[in-house]
């Protein structure tokens, strides 16, 4: 595809119609018709006027470059971007354990907290592949912001289950991030009129310092129920976030910056229509949302980890090159001692990063394939996630 001066290629998706792949349109710079028509009304008489105010997302295309190709790269160097601005604030993030505003801030004005949100929702809806790879570069710098990036980005994909009405609650507002933890005991729904009192203790809400909605998984009981009997129905529900009572738990050694504080209410109302179930349908063809929530997380956290155990090998290879061993003059890059075990450990990550990039490879293509996972590949996805962590 060339550049013409003339023209701008642009990448569209309109109101009138949900296309689900970039298509590309040619429109003159000076308000002439579009060249193909096939996005057009019948009666449109090819206007570029009918298309301008519908434009949701715009791409300008240079040379050769393909559009998948195009917004690959402008992610991957979007993330170069965010991760060199992280850099300098890896120390404060864990001291503080959350993060500065403005680098939340900067990551949610980026888009990259709905990487894994529809187009139509004005979300970018990447492919796996790509967003793993995003993945990775975060976790080169800083642990807790490539976990946070994953945590925040793999629960938006509820967004095609739960209600229409507050899916655009949420996300119509561009910084929106949705913060979710495992309930205690304690946690229970009681049915009232229109909807539901929450009560209870949630853990581990990964990124409670930038979100903007809470949702919190829980049994749903009966009036007058007063103990639980195992056969509750379970369902998620959606709070905004100064409804909830954050309490701070999370002192840990490790990714300290993501704060994942716990949460607390008391007998809080929460309408029927802030509420979903996670065995609802889902509402997209889209091989995104094929993917199950479970397993999107567990490949995404094993990345997180590949990623950080690369940047620890990478921080011992350096530290051999310029530090000899007490009692000896012989630098540790020259000792077969060192040879050896770094060796060993990278042989180790090659193996676990090559299964892993296999087996989410095979994931995305039979999600884009069939809409549907196998056994098999659902069976060797865990084992490589779980073997990399």
């Amino acid at each position: 595809m060339q550049w013409d001066k003339k023209y701008l290629v642009l990448v569209v998706w309109t109101g009138r119609r949900n296309i689900r792949e970039p298509t590309t349109v040619w429109l003159d710079k000076n308000g002439g018709s579009l060249t193909d028509s096939r996005l057009l009304p019948p009666d449109s008489g090819a206007s570029s006027s009918w298309l301008r105010p519908r434009l949701r997302h715009i791409k300008r295309i240079r040379g050769t470059m393909t559009t998948a190709q195009h917004d690959t790269e402008h992610y991957l160097e979007t993330a170069r971007e965010l991760a060199a601005k992280v850099a300098p604030h890896v120390s404060q993030i864990e001291a503080d354990r959350q993060f500065p505003s403005e680098l939340s801030g900067a990551i949610a004005d980026q888009g990259f907290f709905r990487l894994l949100i529809p187009r139509s929702m004005g979300g970018e809806e990447l492919d796996h592949p790509t967003f793993r790879k995003i993945l990775e570069i975060f976790a080169a710098v800083d642990a807790s912001t490539a976990w946070a990036v994953n945590q925040n980005n793999v629960f938006a994909t509820d967004v095609m289950k739960m209600p229409k009405g507050v899916a655009h609650e949420i996300w119509d507002e561009r910084r929106a991030v949705v913060t979710n933890g495992p309930p205690s005991k304690t946690a229970k729904a009681v049915s009232v009129d229109g909807g539901y009192k929450l009560s209870g203790l949630w853990n581990f809400s990964s990124g409670c310092d930038h979100a903007t909605w809470i949702a919190a998984l829980v049994p749903v009981w009966s009036q007058g129920q007063t103990t639980p009997t195992g056969r509750e129905n379970f369902r998620i529900m959606l709070l905004p976030r100064d409804e909830v009572n954050f309490v701070d738990q999370w002192h840990v050694n490790g990714m300290r910056g993501t704060a994942s504080f716990s949460f607390e209410l008391d007998e809080v109302f929460v309408p029927e229509r802030r509420t979903y179930s996670q065995t609802d349908p889902v509402r997209s063809n889209s091989p995104v949302y094929a993917i199950s929530r479970t397993l999107l997380f567990a490949m995404g956290f094993a990345t997180v980890a590949v990623g950080v155990a690369r940047a620890s090998l990478s921080a011992v290879i350096d530290l051999t090159m310029n530090k000899t061993p007490v009692r000896t003059t012989i630098p540790l890059h020259d000792l077969s001692t060192t040879h050896r075990l770094i060796g060993e450990a990278e042989a180790i990550w090659r193996s676990a990063a090559a299964y892993l990039r296999e087996t989410s490879a095979a994931v995305w293509e039979g999600a884009s394939k069939r809409g549907v996972l196998t056994t098999e590949e659902r069976i060797q996805s865990r084992l490589a996630t779980t073997y990399a962590i």
